[in-house]
């Protein structure tokens, strides 16, 4: 019997997977910063800045943050074939889908059950996109596919069409859960609310009375007070409410006559009873939400140079941000790029998380940062949300691999591990929460209230496991890893004694540093026939 077929999208090397290393992150205080004071009881001054390769830096999050990210925004490289300053953009579609898969199945795990994942992406790769979203996310779980026209003028000199647009893939950790907040009425939608005859209960437009839904009650004679009998709808029409309940408006003053009277009846919906915001749409215009002529003047305004080919301006992501999130909550971008998410995240009273592998880290981010808590960026949406400083970030970089090689070839600990780090790294590898005890030296971490961790880079004794497990007690446990021990260790039921690096030696691609999206950080995968293809 053959195994039973699915529909999934296929490519060359999409059953390689890297064994990654989950880093401990490493705080840099001279890089971290924050305003002189507090601004408002709002700021947030645990935002995080990660500098080195996203994936690692997802990994690394992951123990932490799972489960907690309410928005995650990525910008990612599209794979057009363009030579991008900051970026190696020009990746086959195979080796882009393997990237890209890795990263999704830990930013969807990242995600809160009521998160949502939005994907900036052009034509070369979106249909791939999507249909592997699918299989990562559930197909029931791909929300919409937005239209972002991101130019204002067409391109004459494009060959066969000029691409006036992005796609915005969005897609809910759970549909069921996930509720877009609804986005503010605009100024033209108000324009149409008027009171020409002065209702105290203030503006209004009228509204059709008749539709073309058959309604039992909806055909009767209407007389208007200018004495004009309405014989009833318009022909193949239904007034769309009853007879009762339409006088029962006129006598409210809720139906609109004309000014002199004799106009077919209109009902009058006020301003003050609609729904004070929109249902999201798929389409976002450049006059809504900018063009990316209007994000290169803002890196230009603040950077002195266009020095990014593909940004994004500041109020294409305050909408993202207000449809997806509630001020306090948590954003994730893996691919910060100049630091728009982060900025705009800042200064709409998000909290945020932003990881960027470039040198730009420095030299654009962290000044833009800087800029917006001082309050010093005046550009963007700054004057739209009256942002006026404040809050702050720490600058986190990973950590070097925990292991590496000897002149000998043999793995051992990295050399510029003190025994804390040692400890948050092994903690972080047994799944142990690090919390080392100002009590008992021996609690550095632990899984439950009665299970416990200990790292040492001792050769302990038998003596010394005895003592362990005395002060241990019967009511708990403890994982001991250390360099090596002498004696039985299961003379002891309370310890699980295991030696250091042999216990994770198995577990990781130790001393890989670099998964970025670059063809030569690729591990070498056997050549297969065939290629990609969409298989059912």
């Amino acid at each position: 019997m053959t195994a039973k077929q699915k529909l999934e999208l296929t490519w060359i090397g999409k059953e390689h997977r890297p064994k990654l290393e989950p880093r401990i992150l490493l705080e840099d205080p001279e890089k971290s910063y924050h305003a002189a004071h507090r601004v408002t009881e709002n700021d947030c001054f645990d935002n995080r800045l990660i500098f080195g390769d996203n994936l690692l830096a997802l990994k690394a999050l992951e123990a932490e943050f799972a489960g907690k990210v309410k928005c995650v925004f990525i910008d990612p490289p599209y794979n057009t074939g363009s030579a991008f300053t900051h970026y190696d953009d020009g990746l086959e579609h195979s080796i882009w889908l393997s990237m890209m898969r890795d990263r999704l199945e830990i930013i969807r795990k990242l995600l809160s059950d009521d998160g949502s994942l939005w994907i900036t992406i052009d034509d070369n790769e979106v249909h791939y996109l999507k249909i592997m979203c699918d299989e990562i996310f559930g197909r029931a779980n791909f929300i919409a596919s937005v239209i972002w026209r991101k130019n204002y003028a067409p391109k004459s000199s494009a060959r066969h069409f000029s691409v006036d647009h992005d796609y915005i893939l969005i897609l809910a950790k759970n549909a069921e859960h996930w509720t877009p907040n609804p986005m503010p009425r605009s100024e033209k939608q108000d324009e149409i609310y008027k009171n020409p005859d002065n209702d105290p209960r203030g503006l209004w437009r009228p509204d059709n009375l008749s539709a073309r839904n058959p309604y039992s009650l909806g055909i009767y004679s209407i007389t208007t007070p200018s004495g004009r009998v309405i014989e009833g709808p318009p022909k193949g029409h239904y007034w769309s409410i009853s007879k009762e309940k339409f006088f029962q408006l006129d006598r409210d003053n809720r139906i609109w006559w004309g000014k002199d009277g004799n106009n077919i009846p209109a009902p009058k919906r006020f301003l003050s009873e609609v729904k004070q915001g929109r249902v999201p749409q798929t389409y976002w215009d450049y006059s809504e939400v900018g063009h990316t002529q209007d994000a290169k003047k803002e890196i230009v305004a603040l950077f002195g140079d266009d020095v990014f080919g593909t940004p994004k301006p500041e109020n294409l992501m305050k909408r993202i941000v207000e449809i997806a999130t509630n001020p306090g909550d948590l954003i994730l971008d893996s691919f910060a790029g100049s630091g728009t998410t982060g900025a705009v995240a800042h200064k709409m009273g998000r909290r945020w998380i932003a990881i960027e592998l470039g040198e730009h880290c420095h030299t654009h981010i962290i000044p833009r940062l800087q800029k917006v808590i001082n309050g010093e960026d005046n550009g963007g949406i700054t004057q739209t949300v009256n942002w006026q400083g404040g809050g702050g970030f720490r600058y986190y970089r990973l950590a070097p691999s925990l292991l590496e090689q000897d002149k000998w070839g043999n793995w051992v600990i990295n050399k510029t591990y003190n025994p804390a780090m040692l400890a948050e790294a092994l903690c972080k590898l047994e799944g142990f929460t690090y919390a080392p005890s100002d009590t008992f030296y021996w609690q550095q971490g632990y899984s439950t209230e009665r299970d416990f961790i200990y790292i040492t880079t001792q050769n302990l004794s038998h003596d010394q496991l005895a003592q362990l497990s005395d002060e241990v007690g019967t009511d708990r446990t403890l994982l001991v890893l250390c360099m090596a021990f002498r004696g039985k260790a299961d003379k002891f039921p309370n310890l699980t004694v295991k030696k250091i690096p042999k216990q994770v030696l198995s577990r990781c691609e130790w001393g890989h540093d670099d998964y970025s999206l670059k063809v030569e950080n690729l591990p070498k995968a056997p050549v297969k026939p065939g290629q990609m293809e969409l298989n059912l």
